[in-house]
């Protein structure tokens, strides 16, 4: 039988996971079901658990100099609530599509990241929203990108004896627009088919100063649409964005067949989804989370 441990500090939980390897539970929504699926799913899990959810110092969502910090133990329903700016509307909506209100209740943003599924709908959005995996060690703080955080199918850089403490969140002007949108079997309770999220930051005169455009659910890890973003460049905010989406700037994913869709179908109704998500942005027809 695994021991189980629950300390009330980093401090602590660094120690125990320096001395020997242990599965880290924070909302348990990924952990306890993997437990009992199927083999497919990966091994059956037999290290001792290290349950970071007393640790205080982990929650809670604060602004300071520039950035936005988000504990590791925010839940999908504090970041729904919570009174963010525009440049956090593409997480807010992914947090209320994330299984269904017990899941969102218990679920936890570092936990969505760490579990590191190609269909984790919170990646997209951090990736456009530039964000940053604040990393606690032995040997200190790192933060890396989370892009680079991620850097496989189910597979993440944390270091065995790290912690994720935080997300960090560089501040945008408040004119920006963010948006989500998620394809799957059915409205909600479902894993994604395809996702998009975008970040489109305009200049004074409305013009695209810099877009930020991810998909996710089509390769191992979401990835980002830089030949789409660099052609946003410059164009008014409000004109027809969806007219800049071309094929050829899908050629980075890398879509697969399983139960839920064909590559192929990921692939067309990737593209799909990023125009319908353009074209609601630059229409301002973006749904905003009442705090």
């Amino acid at each position: 039988m695994a021991n189980y441990f629950q300390p009330d500090t980093i401090e602590e939980a660094l120690a125990l996971k320096a001395a020997s390897p242990l599965t880290v539970l924070a909302g348990g929504t990924d952990i306890y079901p993997a437990k009992v699926t199927r083999e497919a799913w990966g091994p059956r899990m037999e290290q001792d658990i290290l349950d970071i959810s007393r640790i205080a110092s982990l929650r809670g969502i604060e602004r300071s100099g520039g950035t936005w910090r988000i504990g590791a133990l925010a839940t999908w329903t504090e970041i729904a609530k919570a009174s963010l700016p525009g440049l956090f509307d593409a997480l807010k909506l992914a947090a209320i599509e994330i299984g269904g209100r017990q899941i969102q209740n218990r679920g936890t943003i570092a936990g969505n990241i760490c579990n590191a599924s190609p269909a984790a709908d919170g990646v997209p959005c951090l990736a456009v929203m530039d964000a940053s995996v604040e990393l606690h060690g032995s040997h200190g703080t790192r933060t890396v990108p989370v892009f680079e955080f991620i850097d496989g199918y189910r597979s993440t850089i944390l270091a065995g004896d790290e912690l994720v403490t935080a997300i960090l969140i560089p501040e945008k002007p408040d004119a920006t627009r963010a948006h989500f949108l998620k394809l799957g079997a059915r409205r909600y309770l479902v894993i994604s088919i395809t996702m998009a999220a975008c970040v489109i930051v305009p200049d004074r005169d409305g013009n695209i100063a810099s877009a930020a455009i991810s998909v996710g659910a089509c390769s191992e890890k979401a990835v980002r649409l830089d030949a789409l973003e660099a052609v946003l460049l410059g164009a008014p905010l409000d004109s027809d964005l969806s007219g800049h989406v071309a094929p050829s700037q899908f050629n980075g994913l890398s879509p697969i067949d399983d139960v839920r869709a064909s590559g192929e179908y990921r692939r067309a109704s990737a593209i799909q989804a990023v125009n319908e998500l353009l074209r609601q942005v630059s229409n301002g027809d973006v749904k905003r989370i009442a705090s």
